[in-house]
């Protein structure tokens, strides 16, 4: 016999454990599928911005997040000619939260994990991989899945909610037609030592020959080298070291970290997509957070974007599913809701696209070695206000949600 929930969420990401909280605060039987046997996997996104950190607070969890090891970034720096200059600053950004929180995400997830197993009607399994859909009819009515130690079953549902991420076995199983926009890029993930005497916050080194993200994590920087598409099995046959090598040209107090790269397998690959979704749901299935929409790593807005959907669609979909008539009709509400922050986003991540990454990774953008700061970079230095509009829709977005009241706590 298979087993049965009202809400089906399949990934334990970002999107599916706040989801999983949030409806289990409203009373709602849910189920939130995750593959792995644990959260601790490396170089995912680790960015909390201040719109989650407010959900945090509604939520009533602000003072355990406050426990986790966290980095405050709240400056963008570039080096121009052998010194550090702020371009963009978050200090003033509306509202309590500041900065953009850098955590471990399997902390964040963790934590999450154990406000929601203090609700009765929550379940979380692990090592509980979705295979593939149920259908009766054209309607979706749950998922197959396997286990890690070679088990199989299935679990029916009233509504099943993809968070399974950019490579979602939901969507793809489900049919849904998506549009895909060529990117210019891939990324290298990697972990640099850093030193107190190191500059702090977000730095970007852009030079004729690196175009790299430095984010500061206290004793470590991530590093996020971008490589023109498709290029890293051409790439990896040169010497690792080159990497740090060629970054230590734009920041020389990196000189004495060029042999950190032990090998290629300290080098993580994150093919970049950028897509969404035609229509986020079908008859019993929604889609949202990379599952309806992947992001480009420009800005570092996925995670945000994806907590900001699951609040949206336990807002509007608490009542229906606890009263058993969740329609298409309300699925097609939270795709309303959410579609205007999600196209203007991508917008603003297809702008950056063309504008600045492609020229960067072309050569034609060497801001490390200019005589002078660029137009662009002196403009926003003089006039102050320029320098919050790019923080702001990055930190918070357009349309920020936040927790319904049944899901508040003091």
């Amino acid at each position: 016999m298979a087993e049965r929930t009202t809400c089906l969420v399949v990934g334990g990401g970002p999107a599916g454990m706040v989801l999983g909280l949030l409806l289990a605060r409203a009373g709602i039987d849910v189920t939130v599928l995750e593959k792995h046997k644990d959260f601790l996997r490396d170089f995912r996104g680790d960015t909390v911005h201040p719109t989650t950190l407010d959900l945090l607070d509604e939520l009533g969890l602000a003072e355990e997040f406050a426990k986790l090891p966290a980095r405050k970034l709240n400056t963008v720096q570039l080096p121009i000619r052998g010194s550090v200059q702020a371009v963009f600053s978050l200090e003033h950004l509306p509202g309590k939260y500041k900065y953009i929180a850098m955590v471990p995400q399997w902390d964040l997830l963790d934590l999450l994990a154990r406000a929601a197993d203090s609700e009765p009607t929550f379940l979380l399994r692990m090592n509980t991989e979705a295979t593939g859909v149920i259908r009766e009819g054209r309607r979706i009515t749950g998922v197959t899945y396997r286990t890690r130690d070679g088990g199989t079953g299935e679990i029916r549902a009233d509504l099943t909610v993809a968070c399974d991420g950019r490579d979602s076995v939901l969507r793809a199983a489900a049919g849904l037609r998506s549009h895909r926009w060529p990117t210019p890029m891939d990324v290298w993930w990697f972990r640099l030592p850093r030193t107190d005497i190191d500059p702090a916050g977000l730095l970007a080194l852009l030079s004729a020959e690196r175009a790299v993200v430095m984010l500061d994590r206290g004793d470590y920087w991530q590093v996020a080298t971008l490589i023109a598409k498709g290029s890293d099995a051409v790439a990896r046959r040169g010497p690792v070291a080159d990497i740090v090598r060629s970054m230590a040209d734009t920041a020389p107090w990196l000189r004495d970290r060029v042999d950190a790269l032990r090998d290629w397998d300290d080098v993580k690959l994150l093919e970049v997509k950028l897509d969404r979704l035609d229509k986020w749901y079908t008859d019993g299935l929604l889609c949202i957070g990379d599952a309806a929409h992947a992001m480009s790593p420009a800005g570092g807005v996925g995670i945000n974007l994806a907590v900001q959907d699951a609040v949206a669609t336990a807002r509007i979909l608490a009542a229906p599913l606890a009263s058993g008539t969740v329609t298409t009709h309300d699925l097609a509400k939270v795709q309303r809701r959410r579609s205007i922050p999600t196209s203007v986003t991508q917008g603003m991540q297809r702008f950056l696209h063309a504008f600045a990454i492609r020229p960067a990774l072309s050569g034609r953008i060497d801001i490390a070695n200019a005589a002078e700061a660029p137009l662009a970079v002196r403009v926003l230095r003089r006039i102050p206000v320029l320098r919050t509009v790019p923080p702001f829709l990055i930190a918070r977005g357009i349309l920020p949600e936040h927790a319904p009241a049944f899901a508040r706590r003091p």
